[in-house]
């Protein structure tokens, strides 16, 4: 295989059976997503991808993703042409459908007026890619373009009040085209176009299984690392844990877990992680205390893209000071996720000119905060799951609920919780409050009804009254989401009576603190994380 095609390829080295072009759009993941509930193999990859690396891959189905851009501005993204005669069938999504419109000779221009949101879906033809799909059912529109003239030899499928061809089909060619989002969950039969796409339309096979992932990423590691030792950067969180007994299973003893404890943790978790693999599996790690080295190199840094670097840099450091004292090591193993990937823009770079597509949001420790003279080989085989993909294989080799179902949380730890410089005293704070948070949450009964529920410390302080004193204290941010996969996610209607809790506690109990609010924005626009 190519040097080209190897950033392409899976990470576990399938070939995926659908492939999806990224034109922008960040729902690009989610589409793979969506796919892969069809127990179908899908991968991201570059608009940019030439005709012979598509080729290469042998993909059983194409989608084309939506994007930000018209299709008929200078410089908007396109995609190889060669693509419409390769015989595989084809799915264009928004931009996606507009582009082979007007690749084929169609017309695509602005509408007199745009479409956005819930829109009925009214089918023409309820055959082929809209079977089971129910006339008026709702899909989620998004558009200011929309097409003109379709190409020779295609049809309508459906259309809405505002859009004439909201879906379009070229049958002989398997040719498709629908101007919503079927991805999202909105699009009350979304899901069902998409299984017709994949199935019928394609001919795929249920073949993307958790114990087919298992047994591939095994064989994988073990070529990959053949007798050499691996490292592995253990945080507890689910996807570390996930990765230690997937490489425990793997390569037992040449695996060794580090735990560097850079006192960004929550409260008791390096006790807890210690004691969990070390005593109850057997799994070996190795504690380093590092958390002095941390919060001085924290040192006045406020930019939440430096505390980023810095944590991802120094980590790295340490790895490489510890693995001569444990090693000689070859490989570092990172639990990354395809998340993480996507939200740093690394699946949407062209492999042979380096151009991003997507928006930059933020940098992960574990992906955008590497130095570029790393001294490991690294070994992510779960760069190419979602969050949930993730729990399913943990389950399937035996990680117990606890750890299976905690919350996320992210690899710079309480530092990005703690908006502005770091201190000892704030993290304390934070530590006493989002240990409250947790508490209340879990014993409401309503930890594993949200995906994330913590205490974010603002660097400002407000007047309060105690005891008939004047306090001048911080504020505590209250966060709860809920969520799929992190992509997108809304926040938490928590009862008023479990708000009135946390937040009486937090205030007699935390010293520094005497107020606490509620965060009550989504993603988009905002992220979970508040750095």
């Amino acid at each position: 295989m190519s040097a080209a095609l190897a950033g392409l390829e899976g990470a576990d080295g399938r070939r995926p059976a659908i492939v999806i072009l990224d034109f922008g759009s960040q729902y690009s993941e989610l589409i793979a997503r969506r796919v892969r509930e069809t127990e179908v193999y899908s991968l991201v990859v570059s608009h940019t991808t030439t005709l012979e690396q598509l080729k290469a891959l042998g993909p059983r189905g194409i989608i084309l993703s939506g994007g930000p851009s018209s299709v008929y501005a200078a410089g908007a993204p396109l995609c190889d042409p060669g693509i419409w005669d390769l015989g595989i069938p084809v799915l264009g999504v928004c931009y996606g459908m507009q582009l082979m419109v007007q690749q084929l000779g169609g017309s695509v221009e602005a509408s007199e007026r745009g479409e956005y949101g819930k829109a009925p879906l009214f089918v023409d033809d309820p055959t082929d890619l809209l079977t089971n799909v129910d006339d008026g059912s709702t899909m989620w529109m998004s558009h200011g373009d929309s097409v003109q003239a379709l190409p020779d030899g295609f049809t309508r499928l459906a259309h809405t009040d505002n859009t004439p061809e909201a879906a379009i089909a070229h049958h002989g060619r398997k040719l498709y085209g629908v101007q919503f989002h079927p991805e999202v969950v909105h699009s009350t039969c979304g899901m069902a176009l998409i299984r017709n796409f994949i199935y019928h339309v394609c001919g795929c096979e249920p073949d993307w299984t958790t114990e087919a992932f298992i047994d591939e990423a095994i064989a994988d590691v073990r070529a990959r690392v053949g007798s050499k030792r691996v490292l592995l950067a253990l945080s507890g969180g689910v996807d570390s844990s996930t990765l230690a007994f997937l490489l425990h299973k793997a390569i037992g003893d040449q695996l060794t877990c580090m735990f560097i404890d850079q006192g960004f943790m929550r409260k008791g978790e390096p006790e807890f992680l210690v004691e969990f693999f070390d005593k109850r599996f057997h799994i070996n790690v190795e504690y380093i205390n590092a958390r002095e080295r941390f919060i001085n190199k924290l040192a006045g840094i406020t930019d939440p893209e430096e505390k980023r670097r810095i944590i991802g840099t120094e980590f790295i450091r340490v790895f490489e000071e510890e693995s001569k004292r444990l090693g000689p090591f070859d490989y570092l193993a990172q639990g990354t996720l395809y998340p993480d990937v996507i939200e740093s823009a690394g699946t949407n770079v062209d492999p042979k000119t380096g151009e991003r597509v997507a928006v930059k949001i933020k940098s992960h420790h574990n992906v955008g905060g590497l130095p570029k003279d790393l001294q490991f080989k690294l070994v992510e085989p779960l760069r190419r799951l979602f969050k949930d993909e993730v729990r399913k294989v943990g389950r399937s080799l035996g990680l117990p609920e606890e750890i299976v179902r905690r919350h996320p949380f992210p690899g710079p730890g309480l530092a990005i919780r703690i908006l502005g410089e770091v201190s000892e005293e704030k993290l304390d704070i934070l530590r006493d409050a989002d240990l409250i948070v947790r508490e209340e949450v879990r014993d409401a009964g309503l930890y594993h009804d949200i995906w994330q529920a913590f205490a974010v410390l603002l660097p400002v302080r407000s007047v309060g009254v105690m005891g008939d004193k004047r306090t001048y204290a911080y504020p505590i941010v209250l966060r709860c989401v809920g969520s799929e996969d992190g992509m997108t996610a809304d926040w938490s209607r928590l009862p008023y009576d479990l708000m009135e809790r946390i937040s009486n506690r937090i205030v007699n109990e935390v010293n520094g603190v005497n107020r606490v609010v509620y965060d009550i924005t989504s993603k988009p626009p905002g992220t979970i994380e508040w750095e």
